[in-house]
């Protein structure tokens, strides 16, 4: 394949990934006014509905700006050649290629963040402030940024030198090496996140004992679930919204309530919830996610190992020669379709997981304080009540509100 072939190639996907996100915004956006289902009527009354509506809307525009930068950027970036231009520039200082490879990914690092910085704090401080979710603090968002410039050197600068330092001395086959290198840190991450990671962030302190914990211990003791790690997180400092999760493997598992959660939810509905994070345990559904991931992982890295010293994805990509970092970044773009179905797939699979943990709180505890819990979640988020079949196809991990209380109700 010739250069000008894989550029053309490079720049359809980029245009056609544009448009068909542009197309399914379009959709949802239309399909988010149609009036509230039967299923779901007093979840809003008039005055938030138009509230949520008006908020959908924001967020939609706001989005379709900031993806069009993003879109008409990376365009001009390939078409021009100006990751080549940079490419150049770092060979005129760095002696090793290896090493041009860092500071390569290192300046778009800053490059991407320094662009992406203004989206972010408009999104946090100007459209999440309007409708009363944003709790983030200046002095907050900067410890944050903070924090994940040293997490991204560290962790992920290790993890790109041992790749670098992999492919350029174990041949075609340093895919099967760096597999073995991502899927145990992989599996490090989803054991210890809780531990290590996210308490960078946010506090996590232990259930407090009284009525909430009580039914919780009741309802473990029921269906014989190992209660040790339920944690409480400090969600309230960035945001209003709520959630719950459920991370780890073995004795490291915990299950993490936001505050803000405990604040606006009833003991039986939060009950209900912590029931369907015991079923995410039971069926065994972060497990099979984990192998999965790390699947996918490998077959990526084996494709890769395809191009990853083919000149002419370099030169396409306006480098004057063959380089590992330019043929990393075309590998990409070129991989997105893929990523889109996997990523679909992936999708339908995490849907039918949260049925089946649905099912096992409602089989195991109630199905009215789960309907009614995710019905107030759904009212605290402003979340859009009818979105478009194509829309969720594509992008939900989790069912509409409306076919979960469907499930729940059968």
């Amino acid at each position: 394949m010739t250069e000008q072939t894989i550029l053309y190639l490079l720049l359809g996907i980029i245009t056609f990934d544009f448009v068909l996100e542009r197309i399914l915004s379009y959709l949802n956006r239309k399909s988010s006014k149609k009036p509230i289902p039967k299923e779901l009527e007093g979840i809003y009354d008039e005055e938030k509905y138009a509230k949520s509506q008006a908020y959908q809307a924001e967020v939609s525009r706001f989005a379709i700006f900031s993806a069009s930068f993003t879109f008409l950027l990376t365009f001009c970036a390939i078409y021009f050649g100006w990751f080549g231009i940079i490419d150049d520039w770092i060979r005129t200082f760095s002696p090793l290629d290896m090493l041009s490879t860092l500071i390569f990914f290192g300046v778009l690092f800053v490059i991407s963040d320094i662009l992406g910085t203004p989206f972010s704090l408009y999104g946090t401080f100007v459209i999440e402030e309007k409708y009363g979710f944003n709790k983030t603090t200046a002095k907050t968002f900067i410890l944050d940024k903070i924090k994940g410039y040293v997490l991204t050197i560290i962790i992920g600068g290790i993890l790109l030198a041992v790749f670098i330092y992999m492919v350029n001395f174990m041949g075609n086959n340093f895919w099967l090496y760096f597999w073995a290198v991502i899927a145990g840190f992989m599996l490090f991450a989803n054991m210890f996140y809780t531990s290590l990671i996210l308490p960078l962030f946010n506090k996590l302190k232990p259930l407090e004992e009284g009525e909430l914990k009580t039914s919780i211990q009741e309802y473990s003791n029921k269906v014989k679930f190992p209660l040790k790690n339920i944690f409480v997180m400090d969600g309230s400092k960035r945001s209003s919204k709520g959630n719950a999760f459920f991370s780890g493997l073995g004795k490291k598992k915990k299950v993490v309530l936001f505050d803000t959660l405990i604040e606006n939810h009833s003991i039986e509905e939060l009950t209900a919830v912590f029931a369907h994070e015991v079923g995410h345990y039971k069926k065994k559904h972060i497990i099979f996610s984990t192998i999965l991931s790390v699947g996918i992982m490998g077959f990526m890295l084996y494709l890769f190992s395809l191009m990853a010293f083919e000149a002419e994805v370099s030169w396409a990509m306006g480098g004057q020669t063959s380089a590992l970092h330019l043929n990393m970044l075309a590998f990409g773009i070129l991989y997105s379709p893929v990523s889109r179905i996997l990523g679909i797939l992936g999708n339908m699979l995490s849907r039918k997981n949260e049925f089946e943990a649905d099912n096992y709180a409602k089989t195991t505890y109630k199905a009215e304080p789960l309907i009614e819990g995710l019905k107030r979640l759904s009212s605290d988020h402003l979340s859009n009540l009818t979105p478009h079949p194509a829309y969720v196809f594509v992008h939900y991990s989790h069912p509409p509100l409306r076919e979960r209380v469907r499930a729940l109700d059968s």
